[in-house]
Order: structure tokens, then C-alpha cells, then sequence
């Protein structure tokens, strides 16, 4: 082989190193737009997350505290109602017994 073919040999070798590189500064250009999308994005969703779903989940935990509150609220009140039927059958039931007694006596 020729110095000359050899130079060529290397040109040609060279000019596909040249090809390669274009290629993958291409490709890596590809990835810095990407990467700039997927950013983008990220900040979208932290921003989402921040003045909205954490909001909102606040609110929500709140009308379940308010919820909690009323139904202990209707349980205490619920209670209160039982404990006064209970009185009231037991008055009842000493009034009859009254009565019996004020009917055996007359």
C-alpha cells in the first residue's frame, strides 16, 4: 500500500470520526432539549403540588375534622337522649308502681 492510499485510507477514517461526532452532537443536543422538557415539567408539577393538591388536601382535612366534630357532637347529643329515655322508663316504671300501690290502698 501506497503512502497515498494509506493518507486516503486516513482521510476516509477521519471524515467518518467527523460523521460520528456531527451525529452525536446532534443526538446530545436531542437530550439537552429533552432534559429541558423533563424540567420544565418537573417545575409544572412541584408548583401543582404546592398551590393546589396540598391545598386541597388541607381542605379536605379540615371538613374532615369539621365531619368528626359533628358526629361526636350528634353521638353526645344521640347519648344524652338515651340517658333520658332511661330515666323516663324508670320514672315510668315508679309511677305504675305508685299507682298500684295508691289503687291497693283505696
Amino acid at each position: 500500500m501506497t503512502d497515498s492510499e494509506k493518507l486516503d485510507l486516513l482521510l476516509a477514517d477521519m471524515q467518518n470520526m467527523k460523521s460520528d461526532m456531527q451525529n452525536m452532537k446532534s443526538d446530545m443536543q436531542n437530550v439537552k432539549n429533552d432534559l429541558q422538557e423533563v424540567k420544565q415539567k418537573v417545575t409544572n408539577i412541584d408548583i401543582t403540588l404546592e398551590n393546589e393538591i396540598r391545598v386541597n388536601i388541607r381542605r379536605v382535612a379540615e371538613g374532615h375534622l369539621d365531619l368528626s366534630r359533628n358526629l361526636h357532637e350528634a353521638m353526645r347529643i344521640d347519648n344524652e337522649k338515651e340517658m333520658l329515655s332511661i330515666r323516663v322508663n324508670i320514672l315510668e316504671s315508679e309511677l305504675r308502681r305508685i299507682k298500684e300501690r295508691l289503687d291497693h290502698i283505696a
